[in-house]
């Protein structure tokens, strides 16, 4: 019986106490409707405080009425209700993130900040034993190491706990259905543009049907071996941690010789941690990002996401300090001189006919000639952020800009001091870097402007 597997759950890692405040992640669907009336069941029991936490997206049609049938189901049993809301697309562009990542960042973030607010309160999401298989096989699809391969934990932080982790979801649509408690669909499931609707709408069924039928529960139980190997080997890495890292963050190093007696794996593992104390976290750390570290030179450096650079000297690595320029933005005409005093560039705008142009001399160092009518004035100039991406000359689709600079050999201490030209929402030009493919001179452009660097 299904609660008999959630009360196994809740004992064998010990995700929540009798008594315990429980703010349940509820977005009305099958999982969250399902821990709702499971949680509601032990509740006789074991006396848990219920709330409902529901973040609205505001990315589906289907938002508001999702919104509105969660505050029928709390008005339903009583349930304190706190409802938050957040612009995901916004916080995508700002942060340099993608929808999916941006809005797991704003409902976390809502639902930690809830159940601080509540007081100590536990938060409980619907992640089920299918979510896991699925989630085990993207990782697995992209080359992760133990710690992806390890899926979603049965508690985080000590505050996120997932009660149906044992639970498969066909088992979570049978007690639906036996309860008769209705729930809400979420269409973006069946969008087969991402690669875990793809997963479990295509590839789990095929291996279940052709290969194994119990493959959510053998992928389940490979996840919790993982997990327990994994954090033996956590703990193994902080032990040789405390002897090859030295001093404190930010002024911290990389002792190498005290990494070149450890086995490779381990040493790997060691230069996370190193990277993790430099940076907060791993995120977007890959496995390149590693092996490159491992294999820094005497005298060479190697640069890291969010401007961080690494150097060699001898048998110690060491976060090299940069000098990070203020943020800048202009508006700019053309009409008059451009100057950005920080940097001490200045720049001129002139507007061309191109019948009356001479031969055009093209160099990305130091001039960019645009189509002048597919411009809008006036030209927002800033520095350089994450997540800048553009079409380049030539190009056959966008890149992020950090990666054009990186195959153009620039510097990461010398990116700072390249500015960005945008018109309207698009960027058109970065100093050293080729024109975007939408604003270059074409056969029927008549007006020219010509942004030039003195």
């Amino acid at each position: 019986m299904i609660l008999e597997i959630v009360k196994k759950t809740i004992r064998e890692y010990g995700l929540l106490e009798p008594k315990a405040k429980v703010l349940i992640a509820f977005s009305g669907g099958t999982d969250s409707s399902a821990l709702l009336h499971l949680l509601l069941e032990l509740r006789e029991e074991w006396s848990f405080e219920l709330f409902l936490g529901h973040f609205n997206h505001r990315l589906r049609p289907g938002a508001a009425e999702d919104e509105r049938f969660v505050r029928s189901v709390a008005g339903k049993y009583s349930l304190p209700l706190f409802v938050g809301r957040g612009d995901v697309r916004a916080k995508a562009r700002a942060s340099g993130l993608n929808i999916e990542e941006a809005g797991r960042k704003l409902r976390y973030g809502f639902l930690r900040k809830t159940a601080s607010d509540i007081g100590r309160a536990k938060v409980a999401t619907g992640h089920t034993l299918t979510d896991q298989a699925e989630t085990l096989l993207m990782r697995l699809m992209r080359g992760s190491g133990l710690r992806g391969l390890a899926g979603i934990f049965p508690v985080r932080d000590d505050m996120i706990v997932r009660p149906l982790l044992q639970v498969e979801k066909e088992d979570i649509e049978a007690y639906l259905k036996a309860k008769k408690i209705e729930f809400r669909v979420d269409e973006s499931n069946f969008d087969r543009r991402f690669l875990r609707n793809r997963i479990r709408l295509d590839l789990l069924p095929y291996l279940q049907e052709n290969f194994e039928p119990a493959i959510v529960q053998h992928l389940g139980r490979m996840a919790a071996i993982i997990r327990e190997e994994d954090r033996l080997l956590d703990d193994i890495t902080r032990e040789k941690a405390r002897e090859a890292i030295v001093g404190k963050s930010p002024d911290i190093s990389l002792d190498l010789h005290c990494l070149s007696s450890l086995p490779r794996a381990l040493a790997r593992r060691v230069i996370r941690e190193f990277i993790a104390s430099l940076r907060g976290s791993l995120r977007k750390i890959s496995f390149e990002d590693v092996e490159s570290v491992l294999a820094l030179a005497d005298g060479k450096e190697y640069s890291l996401k969010e401007r961080l650079v690494l150097r060699r000297e001898g048998n110690r690595i060491f976060l090299k300090k940069t000098v990070r320029l203020e943020d800048y933005e202009y508006r700019w005409r053309g009409e008059e001189p451009l100057e950005i005093k920080g940097l001490r560039l200045r720049f001129t705008g002139k507007k061309l006919q191109k019948k009356k142009a001479s031969s055009l001399r093209f160099d990305d160092r130091t001039q960019a000639f645009l189509d002048l009518k597919k411009l809008k004035f006036p030209l927002l100039v800033r520095n350089r952020r994450e997540g800048d991406r553009y079409r380049p000359l030539g190009a056959p689709g966008q890149k992020k800009v950090k990666e054009i600079m990186r195959a153009r050999g620039i510097p990461v201490s010398e990116r700072e001091k390249h500015p960005v030209f945008i018109s309207g929402e698009e960027i058109v030009w970065i100093l050293g870097l080729p024109v975007s493919e939408r604003f270059k001179i074409r056969e029927g452009t008549t007006d020219i402007f010509l942004i030039k660097k003195l």
